[in-house]
This record gives C-alpha cells, sequence and structure tokens, in this order.
C-alpha cells in the first residue's frame, strides 16, 4: 500500500506530464505576441506604413503659377523623409527641437541695433551673400524666426548659410527678449503679432541698400508676423518680390483653443513651449519689474510661476505688453487672418500635415485664401512635423532640408520671373493658345 505522500508525487508527476509539452509553446506564444505587439506600436508610432507623396498644391491657374510649376520641380516632386523615423510628425519636431539641423555651418554676420520709439531696443544679424544671384540683382531675405527664436538658432544658420551661397544677402531679427545675456531696455517682448521690430529691420534695410528687393520668410510664429506686416499697410510690400511662410497656424485665437485638446499629444506640446517661455521672461523679471512704465507687478509674474499652457502665459504677461484689456483681444488682434487678405504680392504657406502643433481644422485658413487669391499658392505635405522637413535615406538626415531647398527655389523661380517678366508672360500665353489649338 502506497503512502500519501508518494501518491501525490506521482500525480504531481503526471500533471507536469500532462502539461509539460503546452508550456514551453505557450511561453512561445506569449513571446510572439509580445513581439508582434511591439512591432505594431513602433510601425504606429514611426507611420511606417505611410507612403511618400508630392505636396497637395492649392492654387490657382495663372501664367504666374504655371511658370513655378515648371522652373520650382519642387512644390510637385516627391518629397522623401528619413525611412526609418521621418514619417513621424513627432520625431520630425523632436529633432528639429532638440537639434534644429545636423552639420549646422555657422556663417558670418555682422549685428545691428536699432533704437525703438517705446525705448526698446532691436536687434538683427546682417549676413552678405557669398557670390552673386543668379539674376544679377540686389536681394535681400528678410527673416522671422519662430517663437523665441533668434539669428543663432541651428536652423536659421543652415537656411542663411544656403540662402547666401545663392547669392541673397540676409537679415534675421532677433525676437525681442531672446537673444541670451541681452537685457531689456524697455518693459516689453516679443509678442505673437507685433511687427514693430520687424518693420524696423525691413526699415533699415530698403534706406541702407537703396536697390535691393526684398523676400520676406516667416517661420511658424515668424510666418504670422511677416504676413500680418505685409497686410497691415500696402506700403509695407514696396520692393516685396515674393513672401513664403512656413509652418504658421494663422489664427492664435482658434490655434490656442486646440492647444488645449490631448489629441496628437498636443496639451504635452503646450505645456513644453509654456516652460521655455516661462524661463525666458523670467530671465528678464528685474528688467519688467524696475522699470517705471511697465505693465508687469508682482502678482503677474506670481501667477506666472503656476501657469502650464500658453493661454495662462499670454493672459498675466503676454497681453498686458501692448496693454490689450482681454486675451480674446490679444489674439483676434496679433492674427494675420485679418491682415493676410491685403497681401498682393506672391504669397507660398507651406504646412505640413503632420504638424503635430497645428490642428488640421486651421489649414483651412490658407486653403481657402489660395482657392480665392491667384498670387496665393498653399502647399500641405504629408510629412515633415513642425519646421522638421528633413530628408533622407533610411536613418541619417541630409544636413538641408526639403523646406531649405523649396524656399531658395521658389525665390529663385520668382525672382527670375520678375526679372523677366514679358519674355515669361509671353512663353505662357503661347502655351495657352497651343493648348487650346490641340482642344
Amino acid at each position: 500500500m502506497s503512502s500519501p505522500v508518494s501518491t501525490m508525487a506521482a500525480l504531481e508527476d503526471g500533471d507536469m506530464n500532462t502539461f509539460g509539452p503546452e508550456l514551453p509553446a505557450m511561453f512561445d506564444g506569449m513571446k510572439l505576441a509580445a513581439v508582434a505587439t511591439v512591432l505594431y506600436v513602433i510601425v504606429r508610432c514611426l507611420n511606417l506604413k505611410s507612403t511618400t507623396a508630392p505636396p497637395g498644391i492649392i492654387y490657382q491657374d495663372t501664367p504666374l503659377s504655371r511658370y513655378l510649376f515648371k522652373t520650382c520641380p519642387m512644390l510637385t516632386k516627391e518629397y522623401i523623409p528619413p525611412l526609418l523615423w521621418g514619417k513621424s510628425g513627432h520625431l520630425q519636431t523632436a529633432l528639429y527641437g532638440k537639434m534644429g539641423r545636423v552639420n549646422t555651418p555657422t556663417p558670418f554676420g555682422v549685428r545691428k541695433f536699432l533704437p525703438m520709439q517705446d525705448g526698446a531696443t532691436a536687434t538683427f544679424d546682417l549676413f552678405e551673400p557669398i557670390g552673386e544671384h543668379s539674376t544679377g540683382d540686389d536681394i535681400t531675405m528678410v527673416i522671422c524666426p519662430g517663437i523665441g527664436n533668434h539669428s543663432e538658432q541651428n536652423y536659421i544658420r543652415t537656411f542663411v548659410d544656403h540662402s547666401q551661397r545663392q547669392g541673397y544677402r540676409c537679415a534675421v531679427l532677433n525676437h525681442l527678449g531672446a537673444l541670451p545675456n541681452m537685457e531689456l531696455t524697455s518693459p516689453r517682448m516679443f509678442t505673437y503679432g507685433c511687427t514693430w521690430e520687424y518693420a524696423a529691420m525691413v526699415a533699415y534695410i530698403k534706406q541702407a541698400f537703396p536697390q535691393t528687393l526684398l523676400v520676406v520668410v516667416g517661420f511658424s510664429l515668424g510666418g504670422n508676423i511677416v504676413c500680418k506686416f505685409l497686410g497691415e499697410h500696402t506700403s509695407n510690400q514696396d520692393r516685396v518680390l515674393c513672401c513664403v511662410s512656413v509652418c504658421q497656424g494663422y489664427s492664435a485665437l482658434r490655434a490656442q483653443e486646440t492647444f488645449l485638446q490631448w489629441d496628437q499629444c498636443r496639451r504635452l506640446y503646450n505645456f513644453v513651449l509654456a516652460d521655455k517661455m516661462k524661463k525666458l521672461i523670467l530671465s528678464h523679471r528685474s528688467s519688467l519689474l524696475s522699470m517705471k512704465s511697465s505693465n508687469i507687478g508682482d502678482a503677474d509674474l506670481n501667477r506666472l510661476y503656476s501657469a502650464t499652457s500658453l493661454m495662462q502665459i499670454d493672459d498675466s504677461i503676454m497681453r498686458k505688453f501692448h496693454d490689450y484689456s482681454s486675451l480674446k483681444e490679444y489674439y483676434e488682434k496679433e492674427s494675420c487672418v485679418h491682415y493676410i487678405h491685403n497681401v498682393t504680392v506672391p504669397l507660398l504657406l507651406v504646412n505640413s500635415s503632420d504638424d503635430p502643433l497645428i490642428h488640421q481644422s486651421l489649414l483651412a485658413i490658407p486653403r481657402t485664401l489660395a482657392e480665392k487669391m491667384p498670387n496665393v499658392i498653399f502647399a500641405l505635405t504629408q510629412h515633415g512635423g513642425h519646421l522638421g522637413f528633413f530628408e533622407g535615406a533610411v536613418l541619417f538626415p541630409q544636413p538641408l532640408t526639403w523646406m531649405d531647398k523649396v524656399i531658395v527655389e521658389y525665390t529663385n523661380a520668382i525672382c527670375h520671373w520678375e526679372k523677366d517678366w514679358p519674355s515669361c508672360q509671353r512663353s505662357s500665353q503661347h502655351e495657352a493658345e497651343w493648348k487650346y489649338t490641340k482642344l
């Protein structure tokens, strides 16, 4: 007669023998499921299944647009981001935010200081061209960077170097309060749509170089400023050949409302940008508090410490620089959406569909504008993120981005169109007549 202990041991051995072959298979299945899940998440996050495509172009059929599509092939050619990560708008944006660009050049420029009527000191950096422009003309790019940026940012330095080599003089605005180690001389900083410093830079360039023609370029917040500047007064468009705006949101009020939403992690981006703005403002705390004409007090700065969104910072600090009575008034008055329809020079508006900072609803503004105005072209890429637009084969991006190349290519085309306008017009007219005859 067997003992209870031996009986239990026999049963356990029997159970192990029964389930033994299935256990490794079950664990293997779990491993495969885990690997499949990780691969699925990677494919989804990196958007690897997305196909590359040319930008979507909204425009009106005019002699100029036909000429541009012939001479500016990048507007109609497929944009190819790096294969492994370039189809993710988040990674494009993160790489731009962290590095700006790769293998960044260091163009040599001269810093200019411009006293403003309210006591502020505007600054910009001036970079002379390297070589002659293909038209033989004197042409200056007047550039407005993104939020809190200046001429020393890597993406600005890369673009300036590329433009210089194509024969352009470049003037880059340093947003008021953005330069490190430069104190404010009046109790205000840059805001979303204040054009005073940009206007002072343009006026200086026109006076210093009476023969020069201007190309207006704005990145992100800078795109809002330059479009608003051109639309504020017709005279602001004198000697301007064209304008290019990249990755702006067009309406501050509508943009800030979308920044409170969690889709595309926009609320998280809002928090990160707010933290950077908070640090920038607090670096000028003593200047903002010590000046008698300041609208900023201790209570405003105390509220700033607890702010977690750009909207809270705008309400407690930014709107008070120009004495707006409400946040809504500040956003309405400083948005280019109310001025951009006054722009009559050729205008290229560029956005990316996967830009995590610009909600899709905001893109109805440039789309409608391009459908109604013959001077406007709206180019919407499938990939690129916010000011990323990196190009490359598999992993490593190229030093020059699609954005850098397309701005210069479009500008070159406009410069040649303006210089050879009568012959370009005749060529377009003959082409139209030939198409009509064929029909």
